[in-house]
């Protein structure tokens, strides 16, 4: 029981009072001073190890009570301190030093101020006991908690002559009550439970006799450190301190604080409106006090308002409570939030401005210097819907109750108030917490992760003129920056979870466009049209990609007084379990300390094999605890085990730090032990590999810029990131283009003027695109997800006058005098687009011509000095729009308009006779229609019916290195994650994403498994998604939920195939099978993730592992192999004689069962090999490709085999008949291998490109 091993719910037991010799002199005085007050001293300090191994060698059997005594003791060569009758006290006794065992972290000079903050006074009665709380700060911002109880005992004071009273002898004792506080401090906020502790304790302690006071306080603070502390998670810890049963809740997530409190208590005191108040008064910073006349109120006030602004975190001084000593605290010029007595607070009021008074005990928001708080309010949607779910708290416990029975067990009623205080803290968390989401959701938007910018001016520039003044304050605190740091380290915290679950559908799929910010017609309308609704069927089945209606998503528009509100909305729910730690042993005997340990070790070990396998998140609490308890008892290596196994069961609550400390203590002869066990070697190794790659990884402070335009020219790098920093535009191609516009005749750098001038007529024209106040009557003419993107000037055309409008699908007139709507064309329908000049007087003016497919007469219109311009964008938007419906890909019509809107800018920001010219060299797709045909192939046309971008948030395209299509689920809400079906996309560097296969929606943020190439993916159930990855690790996906916190680590080399193999009958178990490039093969038990058997084939780079009539086939580079379940090899299809020297030989292969056939794929050939299972010494049927350099998938699709290949110029896919072993389609797929392929229910087959195409292809199956 080391040291440097995990401290339990105890931390330290501080006993403060008067001293015995103090009291006599006290006894001398009594009379002179009614009740004097008097200066507390620290009289024990009792903190962990209680008992150690070694002082068991060194001690008898029986402890005497001096020995065990001495160590804890003040010493007292140092004089008393002495009374101060009036408000005058001198400096504290008591230092940190001398013999007392103290802890490092907890300063005892302020600790007696704070444990008795009115002052400790000597009465002739006794009093109540008393509870309050305390928070403790370091310098690094590391916070303790400490629990007080102030309780009376009487004193007799007796000298040795007799007994005194003012200097006269008594015939009879004179009885004096002094207050002692006991201080338990921890390192979690376990307010509650600690409260419980001690009045469990006091009386106890009420029945002893006072020589018996300090031992009874070491042994009550030696079983509370025997406490361990529960892991994050559905798990809480219950021990009894008779008469109560007492539990410790865990917390909810890992990345909040412990919460045993109740958050009802400031909605009791104050109005919702009054509570926004006093959180705007935290966001914003400013010097808040809170003022009652209990003590206790002021630290659970605080610490609940420190909750409800979470994930956002106070940066500054926070001593929520201040002694009458402490006041000066105040004049502090920071920004701070503290407490003190009203009484106390009158006698500083009149000397302090500008503070935030927020007096508990009235129920009241002021400033200092008037009766009112001046302070912007939030966003008013953010604020109503606050009041409103505010105001519908249900807060009063004893309304719950009428309808009950009378209870008869204390711990009963006691556990039923626990348990309806939980529900009420759930819901008002997700209040809290949706506050914050609809105050700070937009920030995200305004982010640039690579370079770590926030563009402030242009979020201030998206918020509502009356928003300006409340988020200028807020965005310049410290607790915003931190707030952005998490977000740029896209920390996966409670407030992501609920902005991605409230988030609209509408916005999920703008995030998947390039699209600068302009509004939809949609947000113009506020409202829906019927037609675009998603159709039922497709919650579990794929859409009919020949609808397009289906790609448009609706938007729900709720009325906020029926808007339903979901109690999980930012975590799951999951039932709570407790765990409960055996009776307490004499805590301060080494032996029975040893012996509860291991008591405790049985009951956890009994917990885990009682646990289902489904239930993993609360067996991985078991594992934790178990190891928790082993590390403590000195069983390094067992703990160790227990460590290891959550990375099967729960990688979220590993504890990093904790098994740093173990591995580094381990003993020689534990370390050999350890790694004698090749699971417990590994988990060694990687914590070696992780310490240096802490080493050596760069200091970050973790700065957040702020954007700001340059003041230095720029050359090409510094223009591409200036650019990404200000959210134009990310595509690196697109943004060089746009250097080589702004540079065109001169030096290749930009000036800053030119860089300011094009930012701000960028956002000139952007804002007047908002502007923009279209009538109903044009309104109804466009779709919902359609916007104005340029406006003209009023011109005459052929139609009338009226200004040309453009948006991303078409050209309108918007008609002058009476206000109207007339269709130039649609961007599909265009046939030629020309310039003329059309005589005026003596002057010919420049007019645009544009051709439809849908109207004979031309449309013209004299545009005169705008004309080049608008002739060049609608070129550029009808190539993008031609481009997209061949390829079927609507990321080229978003790039085709984001060129067009940055010509516009070019020309506006130029202002010179090479405007134009400049502008020509972002005409993209203008002139790629020139240099390759824009026509695809018949075939490729039919069958292809949509494609993706899954890089659309990078900077350059990604590879698609594996896809997987799973089902949906009827039974699963789509609350809970489930729902409709997905696509899984595995991108390059271990990133995963997940699409929502009913409309092609991003559904999730990135799931970040590892930094490695992921190989390959397998859906074994539906709580678990396998993905194989190139450093070794299996990493587990709940479908559910999208979050990895699952891993295997068994294999030693790339993981690089997995099969599942099916259940013979319900009683059998699922065996999943993976292999890794060194010829390992691992069979494991799906439910317990226990390797059931492994062995290894002997074959160049093992590919891929499948499961057919019992068999396992293995694909290598040189040989397929047959293998038994016991590993020995039955049967081996070696490579064809001709490609013998192959140096890559196989890439991949499948079987089918009815024909027994083994189709082989080759890496570096263009043809496929075809074996009869039944003869192997049969010649091969040989199947060329043609322009095919290599095969890299194939997957079978109904009676077709579908084969993803790298071509001579760039990615196909063929489609093979299986009957006559032809090729039946070649289809032009991409521009870059196809990497991988997937089939979804036989209906679509989807294909993923290498890193220079980066899309994903879907293709109808026939």
């Amino acid at each position: 029981m080391a040291e440097t091993v995990p401290s339990g719910l105890l931390e330290a037991c501080v006993v403060l009072g008067v001293s015995n010799e103090r009291l006599k002199e006290l006894a001398l005085l009594q009379g002179e001073v009614e009740e004097p007050l008097v200066e507390a001293e620290v009289l024990q300090v009792h903190a962990p190890p209680f008992v150690t191994k070694e002082s068991s060698r060194n001690a008898t059997q029986h402890f005497s009570r001096a020995q065990r005594r001495r160590s804890f003791k003040k010493k007292r060569e140092q004089p008393v301190s002495t009374i101060s009758a009036s408000n005058q006290t001198k400096e504290p006794v008591v230092s940190g030093s001398d013999d007392l065992s103290v802890p490092q972290s907890i300063d005892l000079i302020a600790l007696p101020q704070l444990c008795f903050p009115d002052g400790l006074r000597i009465t002739g009665e006794s009093r109540e006991d008393y509870y309050h709380f305390l928070v403790f700060t370091d310098v690094f911002g590391n916070q303790t908690h400490g629990v007080v109880a102030q309780y009376c005992r009487p004193v007799h004071c007796v000298t040795d002559n007799g007994i005194y009273q003012n200097g006269l002898r008594l015939n009879k004792l004179q009885r004096l009550f002094t207050t002692y506080s006991i201080c338990i401090i921890s390192k979690y906020p376990y307010y509650n439970a600690l409260r419980d502790c001690l009045s469990s304790f006091l009386l106890q302690l009420k029945t002893s006799r006072m020589c018996e006071f300090e031992e009874q306080v070491k042994e009550f603070s030696a079983k509370l450190a025997l406490v361990p502390i529960p892991p994050p998670g559905p798990l809480h810890v219950v021990f009894n301190l008779r008469p109560f049963q007492i539990e410790l809740p865990s917390r909810l997530d890992v990345d909040r604080p412990v919460m045993d409190l109740d958050l009802h208590l400031p909605f009791l005191c104050f109005k919702p409106k009054q509570i926004l108040q006093i959180i705007i008064s935290i966001l914003m910073e400013q010097r808040v006090v809170f003022l009652s006349t209990d003590w206790a109120r002021l630290t659970l006030f605080a610490e609940c308002f420190m909750i409800f602004i979470h994930p956002l975190r106070w940066q500054h001084p926070f001593v929520p409570v201040l002694s009458r000593q402490m006041l000066d605290f105040i004049m502090a010029p920071t920004a701070f939030l503290m407490g003190c007595h009203t009484a106390h607070f009158k006698e500083v009021a009149e000397e302090l401005d500008d503070l935030v008074v927020i007096d508990l005990d009235q129920g009241t928001v002021l400033s200092s210097i008037s009766n009112r708080l001046e302070l912007p309010d939030v966003p008013l949607t953010a604020r109503d819907c606050f009041i409103f779910r505010g105001e519908g708290l249900q807060l009063h416990y004893d309304l719950d109750v009428c309808c009950a029975g009378s209870r008869t067990d204390i711990n009963e009623l006691r556990a039923h108030r626990r348990q309806w205080q939980h529900k009420v803290n759930t819901v008002i968390l997700n209040i809290t917490m949706e506050l914050i989401v609809n105050i700070f959701s937009e920030v995200c938007d305004f982010l640039n992760y690579e370079h770590r910018v926030f563009n402030s001016e242009e979020f201030l520039r998206s918020r509502e003129a009356t928003d300006h003044k409340f988020y200028k304050k807020v965005l310049d605190t410290h607790i915003f920056h931190s707030f952005l740091r998490d977000r740029l380290n896209r920390k996966n915290d409670a407030f992501t979870r609920m902005q991605l679950n409230i988030r609209s559908e509408t916005r999920r799929m703008r995030a998947l466009t390039e699209s600068p910010h302009r509004p939809m017609m949609e947000g113009i309308c506020k409202y829906v049209r019927p037609e675009n609704g998603l159709n039922s069927r497709l919650g579990v089945s794929m859409p009919n990609l020949a609808d397009h209606r289906l790609l448009a998503v609706p938007v729900r528009q709720t009325s906020m007084r029926t808007m339903p509100f979901h109690s999980g909305s930012w975590s799951p729910s999951r039932p709570i379990k407790t765990f409960k730690l055996p009776e307490f042993p004499p805590p301060l005997a080494y032996q029975y300390v040893q012996s509860y340990y291991n008591d405790l070790i049985k009951e956890l070990s009994k917990a885990i094999s009682t646990a289902t396998p489904d239930d993993s998140a609360l067996l991985a609490r078991y594992y934790y605890l178990r190891g928790l308890v082993n590390s403590v008892a000195g069983k390094r290596v067992d703990a160790l085990g227990d460590f290891q196994s959550l990375y099967k069961t729960d990688m979220d609550i590993f504890p990093a730090k904790l098994l740093n400390v173990l591995v580094e203590s381990l003993p020689v002869e534990e370390r050999r032990m350890a790694e004698r066990r090749p699971d417990l070697n590994r988990l060694i190794s990687q914590v070696k590999r992780e310490n240096e790659r802490e080493r050596a990884r760069p200091i970050d402070d973790g700065t957040v810029k702020r954007f700001e335009l340059p003041k230095k020219h720029l050359h090409m790098e510094d223009f591409v990131q200036r650019v990404q920093e200000s959210g134009i535009v990310k595509d690196q191609g697109t943004i060089q283009r746009l250097f080589e516009a702004l540079t065109v005749g001169q030096q290749k750098q930009v000036d800053p003027e030119t860089f300011c001038f094009f930012y701000n007529f960028w956002k000139e024209t952007e804002a007047a695109a908002q502007d923009v106040d279209l009538p109903v009557v044009v309104l109804e003419h466009l779709v919902k997800d359609e916007c104005v993107y340029k406006l003209s000037s009023s011109v005459k055309t052929s139609h009338g006058v009226g200004k040309i409008a453009m948006t991303q699908r078409r050209l309108f007139l918007l008609t002058e005098g009476r206000p109207g709507y007339v269709e130039i064309t649609k961007f599909r329908d265009i046939e030629d687009v020309k310039i003329s000049s059309t005589p005026f007087l003596l002057l010919r003016i420049p007019t645009l011509k544009i051709t439809t497919s849908l109207r004979k007469e031309t449309f013209e219109a004299n545009l005169k000095s705008e004309c080049d311009l608008w002739h060049l964008m609608i070129k550029e938007m009808w190539a993008g729009r031609k481009m997209a419906d061949e390829h079927k890909d609507p990321q080229f019509m978003e790039q085709a308009l984001t060129n067009a809107l940055l010509m516009d800018a070019v020309v506006g920001c130029l202002q010179s006779q090479k405007a134009i010219f400049a502008a020509t060299k972002l005409a993209y797709f203008d002139k790629k229609k020139l240099e390759v045909p824009m026509m695809v192939p018949k075939t490729t046309s039919e069958t292809l019916k949509h494609k993706i971008n899954p890089s659309l948030d990078q900077t350059s395209p990604q590879a698609v290195d594996v896809l997987l299509y799973t089902p949906g689920q009827l039974s699963v809400s789509s609350l809970d994650g489930g729902g409709n079906p997905k696509l899984w996309c595995a991108l390059s560097n271990g990133k995963v994403l997940v699409f929502d296969a009913a409309s092609w929606s991003m559904q999730k943020n990135s799931v970040q498994v590892g930094k490695s190439r992921l190989n390959c993916m397998l859906a074994v159930n539906q709580q678990q998604l396998w993905i194989g990855s190139k450093d070794s690790f299996i990493y587990i996906i709940n479908p559910r939920s999208v979050s990895c916190n699952k891993q295997l680590t068994e294999h030693r080399c790339e993981v690089t195939g997995l099969a599942l193999e099916e259940r013979t009958d319900k009683f059998s178990q699922t065996l999943a099978y993976s292999c890794s490039e060194d010829g390992s093969v691992i069979v494991w038990d799906v439910s317990t993730l226990q390797v059931r058997r492994q062995f290894r084939v002997s074959c160049h780079r093992l590919q891929s592992v499948q499961i057919h009539t019992g068999m396992v086939w293995c694909c290598g580079g040189d040989c397929v192999l047959e293998v038994r379940r016991n590993g020995t090899v039955h049967r081996k299809v070696s490579l064809p004689d001709h490609l013998l020297g192959s140096p890559r030989g196989f890439s991949c292969f499948l079987l089918f069962n009815e024909s027994e056939q083994l189709w082989t794929g080759l890496a570096d050939a263009g043809e496929l090999c075809v074996c009869d299972c039944r003869d192997l010494n049969k010649p091969f049927i040989r199947i060329q490709l043609k322009d095919c350099t290599g095969v890299v998938c194939m997957i079978r699709v109904k009676n077709q085999i579908w084969v993803g290949c790298q071509g001579k110029t760039r990615g196909k896919i063929y489609v093979v008949n299986t009957e006559r072993y032809t090729v039946e389609k070649e289809l032009m797929a991409h521009d870059d291998s196809v990497q991988t392929l997937c089939s979804a229910e036989d209906r679509y087959v989807l294909s993923g490109a290498a890193r220079a195409d980066g899309k994903i292809g879907i293709w109808k199956v026939e």
